[in-house]
């Protein structure tokens, strides 16, 4: 799921540091996954080292140079840690700083107080939804797991009951929904309209998110029934607390990073002139390291100084709440390596070699090469990026309708199946304290779902439009 930067795609698009055939890559995928697999469930090795052998393995399998191998897996893991790592320390603070205040909480008493057992998944939906539709996919983690979790413990539920309709919330958004950078550069490569891309998109988002958020998380709480991870739970605020900050300033604090970039993102879409000095300063305060990085500062005022805490308190919260971070940032880190090797050694461009052959309707065909580069490479951004340029001429004689539709077809095929190339499956995986089966019958599975419910709902609009 991880979103890339400008610098990250364009290494993308090197040429291959191998020249191995269509088969020897498609071997070499296929033996670097299950080296991973084997590693983490047969000989309980940390992800971090089984994720670093793997991408090892997989370079020497396609015949690749072990020098480039090792460069690649550098600058996957490099420009992984440098996109998400300061957004998962940033949101780890202010995470600290809500549970240590109080106003977690606040917020998770006053939800619990307010929404019935039967309407806690929908509630959770709701909120991912609206959270997740300005938001990179890693902020909205970070910015909703300790509500997350703190709901499922103090209310008794499921975590998958809770968790799940969560991450379906923010999935839908970044697949299909702009201004997320995969649907904006789809729309830019394919020529469609942004506003009628947006309305259809909401369209198709509204059931899939249903589907797979709270109809699936009955299911996937019966298949995987864990309890919220006690590591994880933000603590209760010790009771020398002065006062709780209000539930108001909590909740405002929380969605000020939504607020700046969702107003980046509507500056950008009225103005769209990039020399504009009004778009200038929106697109530094709508930043997602400069709108979390704010929050941070507003909540130690709002939350830290509201509860009574000094200077020191507040720098003890701060060194509290990267200590437990470290082990996610390095799995997720090398998520990232294991990505950029499948890309370097040419398997996305494998994909779009083999599908050149296929004979079958142009949405459906977008959804699949999306499908197939997505599961070679782990990166939603890369799926759609790459199906939309190969798909483009396919656009010309459409009508405005139809090319909107072709976008989303391509976004949903972005979300296939999200494993162990895939750094939000790390992230998910630790946030929630699953094993790597528990995160494939959950985590994965809800990714496949929403990957098909939303290509099943395009198709059925393009029978109307």
């Amino acid at each position: 799921m991880t979103s890339l930067s400008v610098e990250t795609l364009a290494a993308d698009a090197a040429e291959p540091i191998t020249s191995a055939g269509n088969a020897q890559l498609g071997i070499a995928v296929l033996a670097g996954i299950a080296v991973i697999v084997l590693l983490i469930t047969k000989f309980k090795l940390h992800a971090f080292l089984a994720l670093t052998i793997g991408s090892l393995a997989l370079g020497a399998f396609a015949g690749a140079p072990l020098a480039d191998t090792i460069k690649s897996f550098s600058t996957g893991l490099g420009n992984t840690v440098a996109g998400v790592g300061v957004l998962i320390a940033l949101g780890a603070i202010l995470g600290k700083l809500l549970a240590d205040s109080g106003g977690a909480d606040q917020i998770v008493d006053t939800i619990l107080a307010r929404t019935g057992k039967r309407a806690m998944p929908w509630a959770m939906v709701l909120i991912a939804s609206v959270i997740g539709l300005p938001l990179f996919f890693e902020v909205g983690i970070v910015l909703l797991i300790p509500v997350v979790l703190m709901v499922a413990k103090r209310g008794n539920y499921s975590l998958m009951r809770i968790g799940i309709p969560a991450l379906a919330g923010l999935s839908v958004m970044h697949g299909l929904i702009p201004p997320h950078p995969g649907p904006l550069v789809a729309i830019d490569a394919v020529g469609a309209n942004l506003g009628v891309t947006l309305a259809l998109g909401l369209v198709v988002a509204i059931p899939t998110v249903i589907i797979a958020g709270p109809v699936f998380s009955k299911y996937a709480a019966r298949w995987v029934d864990i309890q919220a991870p006690e590591n994880m739970i933000p603590s209760r605020p010790s009771e020398d607390l002065e006062k709780r900050p209000g539930f108001g300033a909590t909740v405002a604090t929380i969605l000020l990073p939504v607020v700046l970039m969702l107003v980046k993102a509507l500056v950008d879409i009225v103005v769209d002139d990039p020399e504009n000095g009004v778009q200038k300063v929106t697109d530094v305060i709508g930043s997602p390291l400069i709108a979390l990085l704010a929050a941070v500062l507003v909540g130690m005022f709002t939350l830290g100084r509201a509860a009574g805490f000094t200077k020191e308190r507040l720098n003890r919260t701060v060194e509290k709440s990267l200590a437990p971070i470290a082990g996610i940032l390095l799995i997720v880190g090398a998520g990232g390596g294991f990505k950029q090797t499948l890309i370097d050694i040419g398997v996305g461009q494998m994909i779009l070699d083999f599908s050149k052959n296929w004979s079958i309707p142009a949405l459906l065909l977008a959804w699949l090469i999306a499908v197939a580069i997505r599961l070679a490479t782990g990166s939603a951004t890369v799926a759609t990026i790459s199906a939309a340029g190969l798909v483009a001429p396919l656009a010309e004689g459409m009508s405005t309708g139809e090319v909107s539709l072709l976008v989303l077809a391509i976004g949903a095929g972005s979300l296939f199946f999200s494993h162990v190339n895939d750094a939000g499956f790390w992230l998910v995986k630790e946030y929630f304290g699953m094993d790597v089966g528990q995160t494939v019958k959950t985590w994965s599975v809800m990714e496949t779902i929403t990957s098909v419910v939303g290509i099943v709902f395009v198709l059925l609009l393009s029978l109307v439009l």
